[in-house]
């Protein structure tokens, strides 16, 4: 494997670690395809001269360091790790939404909006679960940024989207995907099928995005290196050999992730539905187990803070938003958007989480294996590139 981050799996990056950022991939691969006034921060263009077509997938936790844990099970994968991969910064908060749009706007969280996995809509005490979000609130509104498949578009390049049937019309494809045709696939199979149709499908400029969930699906329910982990890790290995045989000779493929995973134990798990003194003062909670966003009532900023980093002590960090905003994680953060970050915000070390076992879904409290916060083995994703 080439260029492995010399982090351990839990120590904390900064915002600044390493070179490459998921944002940077469709901007690459817009300079590849010709794209005016597109940047390419990750150097593909001289690797991929002649390319003309770039099918882009991305395996939903697929982090960096369970490359070799899935290196048995995937042995095109495992190949391609140690030749043609190298490790990229997924970006905070380490988690789908979050991360979906990063990639597919090519800008910092900050900017686009999709601030968490749950976030609170300012002026409310709503949440909104970017995976179930239809119409409300607007997409166009929430997340503003055109996205790079809108930039490509309007190039000449034809666009397609292949993800999950239902996911058609989400307000988060709409908020990380709007501008590609949208095509329903379930399973590697549909997925490769679909991908390789569209991307041989015109003569000119072609951008086919990709995902697949499984691996992800599997690490929650029943943790990273489980059977079912390692089935769904030997089925993704089997998409990305279909996908790389099938490249027709001007086209690259770009395999990448959206964040990693971490198994967490049951003595590291706090309950902030069971402990009242993580209660006290909180009007609103939201994030995920990793990063929780505390919307707190008027003046309680300095005691939740407080009773927090008592009860957590070194198993998190316990910060104001304005102090979690300074550390640039984000970005720049407009006016409009710094109300769905927490007024403190709590980021988890080591394998520690916080759950929500009453206020969450059941489920959500039951998982084996999480991400969302700021270690290498969350952030650390890996980009894959492979010409035809």
């Amino acid at each position: 494997m080439s260029d492995t981050p010399p982090a351990a799996p839990l120590t904390v990056l900064g915002p600044h670690h390493g070179g490459g950022r998921l944002a940077d991939v469709l901007p690459s691969a817009l300079a590849v395809l010709g794209v005016p006034g597109s940047a390419d921060p990750l150097g593909l263009v001289p690797a991929l001269a002649g390319v003309r077509r770039i099918a882009v997938l991305l395996v939903d936790g697929l982090g960096w360091y369970q490359l070799p844990t899935a290196a048995p099970y995937a042995p095109t994968l495992a190949g391609l790790a140690a030749t043609v991969a190298r490790p990229i910064i997924a970006g905070f908060p380490s988690t789908t939404p979050t991360s979906l749009v990063t990639l597919g706007t090519g800008v910092a969280p900050g900017a686009h909006g999709v601030l968490g996995f749950t976030v609170r809509v300012p002026g409310t005490d709503r949440v909104l679960t970017h995976t179930d979000w239809a119409a409300d609130p607007s997409p166009l509104h929430w997340q503003p940024v055109p996205t790079q498949l809108e930039r490509a578009r309007a190039a000449g390049v034809t666009v397609t989207v292949v993800s999950r049937p239902e996911f058609g019309g989400s307000g988060l494809t709409l908020a990380a995907n709007r501008g590609g045709d949208f095509r329903g696939a379930a399973g590697g199979d549909a997925v490769a099928a679909a991908m390789l149709a569209a991307l041989a499908a015109g003569p000119g400029p072609t951008l086919v995005s990709g995902y697949h969930a499984d691996l992800d699906r599997h690490g929650h329910l029943s943790g990273v290196d489980s059977a079912p982990w390692r089935v769904a890790a030997t089925e993704v290995d089997a998409l990305i050999a279909r996908l790389v045989d099938g490249l027709p000779p001007d086209a690259a493929l770009l395999v990448t992730a959206d964040h990693g995973q971490l198994d967490i134990p049951a003595d590291h798990r706090f309950d902030l539905d069971t402990d009242p003194r993580l209660r006290a003062g909180v009007r609103v909670v939201a994030g995920e187990a990793r990063v929780r966003y505390l919307h707190v009532e008027e003046g309680a900023v300095d005691d939740v803070r407080a009773a927090w980093s008592e009860v957590l002590g070194d198993a998190a960090r316990v910060r104001t938003r304005d102090e979690v905003v300074a550390t640039g994680w984000f970005g720049p953060v407009p006016e409009e958007h710094l109300g769905r970050i927490g007024d403190v915000v709590v980021t988890c070390n080591d394998t520690y989480a916080v759950m929500a076992s009453r206020t969450e879904r059941p489920m959500a409290s039951k998982l084996v294996a999480y991400h969302g916060s700021d270690t290498a083995a969350e952030l650390t994703v890996p980009l894959l590139v492979v010409r035809g």
